[in-house]
């Protein structure tokens, strides 16, 4: 099992995923290779801005930390984020512990060609998706640590728009969940996610 609560107790974070891309339409791994949202995206990330919006107070809402993973697509679903929520677009930190896992060798592979173009490695990968590593990348075991620093930090609530792998990780940091299935949670574009010391759900 991963260690839960490492958020401190008290401290809440409304945790976006970014909005969709064309690489994610094609089920493409983006990793860290920098790919903007699409417009299917942007209306993701407006929904999520306005459900802040109708569930926060507006003096709430500006007393929020903001920070987003410096890559484009979580910059700008931020931005729109904000926008929707009724704040000033650009005021947000970014931080690169909240980038997303690297797949190395394996960043822009379609999914579905993995299984014929590089059989071992992903037999691999399914045998032990907490703890495989591609080459010159992470495992989600890694990107555990790379995060686990990060939410450690955290000692105000906080909207923070970040990555799938990310958002499954931050669940196994604050929540028991077994180490197999971390790389497997969902991860929605459309909804915000709560999470307490100890548990998350869903806007």
């Amino acid at each position: 099992m991963s260690t839960p609560q490492v958020l401190q107790s008290g401290v809440t974070l409304y945790f976006v995923r970014h909005g969709e891309t064309d690489w994610n339409r094609a089920r493409r791994l983006q990793g860290q290779i920098d790919i903007p949202i699409n417009d299917l995206g942007r209306s993701q990330a407006r929904r999520n801005g306005e459900v802040l919006r109708g569930t926060l107070s507006p003096e709430t809402l500006s007393a929020l930390d903001y920070v987003a993973s410096p890559l484009s697509r979580t910059r700008e679903t931020m931005e729109i984020v904000r926008d929707a929520a009724g704040l000033s677009p650009g005021a947000y930190e970014t931080d690169p512990r909240l980038m997303e896992i690297k797949y190395g060798t394996w960043e822009g592979a379609y999914l579905d060609e993995l299984k014929r173009g590089d059989p071992d490695a992903f037999q691999e990968r399914r045998d032990n998706k907490f703890g495989w590593r591609p080459e010159n990348g992470e495992s989600y075991r890694d990107l555990t640590e790379r995060v686990r620093d990060w939410l450690q930090s955290v000692t105000r609530d906080t909207v923070v728009v970040s990555h799938g792998g990310v958002s499954r990780v931050v669940r196994g940091l604050i929540t028991p969940i077994a180490e197999d299935d971390i790389p497997v949670q969902i991860v929605p574009q459309d909804k915000v996610m709560i999470c307490r010391h100890g548990s998350f759900d869903w806007l």
